[in-house]
């Protein structure tokens, strides 16, 4: 088991492939990868249950994760490199034409780790929930997570699928949302406002667990923790993660320039002047 600070550093590491990906792809979203990077490094180091040596898309005996909002595929295959599920040295093709590593997840190519082709917003809830209830029905005491922007709950399949869980007592299910208040156009308040997430939530039958700073690697590993404890007692758990577009380089957080615009050649290292390399680039 890794401790925080050795997961912290994982997650510098992870921010670092992110812009030397998208910089060297000429495309991709680096914002919200480098915002959510805490939190996939937690979950696939020392939350979620599995083994990517040997993945089946059934996930039969393992937790399950369902990244809703696709387009943050950096953080996506860089945290699942770094875990295992395939070389380091492949996230050097990414969004090149014909490899596995497309810009949004694509199950055509067998990507050891990725069960939905992701990224046409608002669909990945109902798709956990199937999983869920699937896990339920086998008798697989194992959990399955989801990631959503919050942009991403614009989406009305987002609340049907939010009232189907609560009304169904999933309570195997943990769904995270990533609340950086910023998505393409603009601010989300300043798009369509969510109001107060945390009671709409715990109107649809939820319980919820803010997690104040998602880019503070103790404070999500306690939120997912408390999420895990309050699961299991008739009501699926959604977690409010608050964190910063573009965290870990000064001139890429607080706003949306970067959700799906890379750093130019020029300003990349200066961006990895910022983060320090812990592990090895690819």
């Amino acid at each position: 088991m890794k401790t925080t600070a050795e997961l912290q550093q994982l997650a510098t590491q992870v921010r670092r492939d992110i812009l030397r990906m998208t910089t060297s792809a000429k495309s991709g979203h680096p914002g919200g990868s480098m915002g959510t990077a805490d939190w996939f490094v937690a979950m696939n180091f020392s939350i979620m249950d599995f083994d990517p040596k040997n993945f089946t898309m059934e996930g039969t005996g393992e937790d399950m994760l369902f990244v809703s909002q696709g387009h943050i595929t950096p953080v996506i295959y860089s945290t699942m490199a770094r875990r295992g599920y395939f070389p380091v040295s492949e996230l050097s093709t990414f969004r090149q034409f014909g490899t596995r590593l497309q810009g949004h997840p694509s199950t055509a190519h067998g990507l050891p780790g990725i069960r939905m082709a992701s990224g046409s917003l608002g669909q990945g809830l109902s798709v956990a929930i199937g999983a869920a209830l699937g896990k339920k029905m086998t008798g697989d005491p194992h959990f399955v997570y989801t990631m959503h922007g919050d942009g991403e709950l614009q989406e009305g399949q987002i609340w049907e699928a939010a009232m189907f869980a609560g009304a169904k007592k999933v309570d195997n299910l943990i769904a995270t949302i990533d609340y950086n208040n910023q998505q393409i156009d603009a601010t989300v308040d300043e798009v369509m406002s969510l109001g107060n997430l945390k009671a709409k939530f715990e109107a649809f039958m939820w319980k919820v667990v803010v997690i104040d700073n998602g880019n503070d690697m103790q404070q999500v590993l306690d939120g997912m923790a408390q999420a895990k404890a309050l699961s299991g007692h008739g009501n699926p758990v959604c977690v409010i993660l608050k964190t910063k577009m573009g965290f870990g380089v000064d001139f890429m957080q607080d706003t949306n320039k970067y959700h799906g615009a890379v750093l130019s050649a020029n300003d990349l290292p200066k961006a990895l002047a910022q983060l320090e390399e812990t592990l090895g680039d690819f």
